[in-house]
């Protein structure tokens, strides 16, 4: 039998220093926090065994079944074409996942670039970029991604494109307020006098040490951007049919809610408990790695 403390030496130092990190402000979080992270997991396996576990193909219409009811066969009943819902809500997890972590990661990468070098630069080039960006985050998400979808044409990677542009500020502005207080610190002072470029210092030195406030906003914003996806389809903007997203079901149920509720309920409770567990989750990470959160605990210790 192999010695386990053999396989455990065999790891890489790193990756098991980042696990057992990851494990112990895993264990730091509230039951709330922990049950929407089950939650997400479970979302995100299923979108990604969607083809294996759902009962019906997305697309597969059956006149025969149309608008019935929550049944052993359909357990959470059909649409106006006979399609399975259960499978629809399934597959439509894809996307609002999608769009959600793909659109988010777009926003962090056009955003902290900008925020970090409007931070560490200050003067006019601070001035230049951080109102081009009070000028985008002044007009209201969804106005604006109205406004871009309309000059770029619908589609789930318009949607992804506009979602990213649309969050991209606030990610400028939360880095740019780390980068001016991290720059400050001592360690950035020696940088400096070691001859480093200001690249090498802010990509360095600076930006992964004022990260964390945008991952944690991130979380957040996820969840936001799936809520923005589900408008934009539900409106007939985002992704086209014949494709299953949780706002196109809500759009199709909308006028058959008399007597077909279950159609757009679904879709909607999904888009809910994902929301909210993101919502969850944010604020667990918050409370985790917010340093006023960490001193209020050490004043009261």
């Amino acid at each position: 039998m192999t010695d386990t403390n053999t396989i455990r030496s065999a790891l890489p130092g790193v990756p098991r220093a980042k696990l057992a990190a990851a494990k112990g402000v895993y264990g730091r979080l509230d039951a709330s926090a922990k049950v929407s992270l089950w939650v997400i997991v479970a979302i995100v396996v299923a979108a990604l065994l969607a083809p294996v576990i759902s009962p019906y193909g997305p697309a597969a219409q059956h006149y025969d079944a149309s608008l019935q009811g929550p049944s052993v066969e359909h357990p959470m009943g059909t649409d106006l074409t006979g399609r399975d819902v259960l499978s629809r809500l399934i597959f439509g997890a894809r996307a609002s996942l999608l769009v959600g972590t793909v659109a988010v990661a777009m926003a962090i990468a056009i955003g902290v670039p900008l925020g970090s070098v409007a931070g560490y630069a200050g003067g006019v080039v601070d001035e230049l970029i951080m109102r081009t960006m009070d000028m985008v985050i002044s007009v209201p998400a969804l106005v604006l991604g109205l406004a871009l979808i309309g000059a770029l044409g619908a589609g789930i990677e318009k949607v992804i494109l506009v979602v990213g542009i649309v969050y991209s500020p606030q990610y400028a502005r939360v880095i740019r307020g780390e980068v001016l207080t991290v720059k400050e610190e001592e360690y950035v002072e020696a940088a400096e006098n070691t001859g480093l470029s200001h690249l090498s210092i802010l990509g360095k030195h600076i930006v992964p040490n004022a990260l964390t406030p945008v991952l944690v906003q991130g979380t957040y914003h996820i969840a936001t951007a799936i809520i923005l996806e589900a408008s934009l389809s539900f409106l007939g903007l985002g992704v086209q049919p014949p494709k299953p997203t949780w706002g196109v079901m809500i759009s199709n149920g909308r006028d058959y809610l008399p007597e077909a509720w279950w159609i757009s309920t679904f879709a909607g409770l999904a888009i809910m408990v994902t929301v909210l567990s993101f919502n969850l989750l944010g604020d667990g990470l918050r409370d985790e790695f917010d340093p006023r959160s960490v001193t209020e605990g050490g004043g009261e210790a």
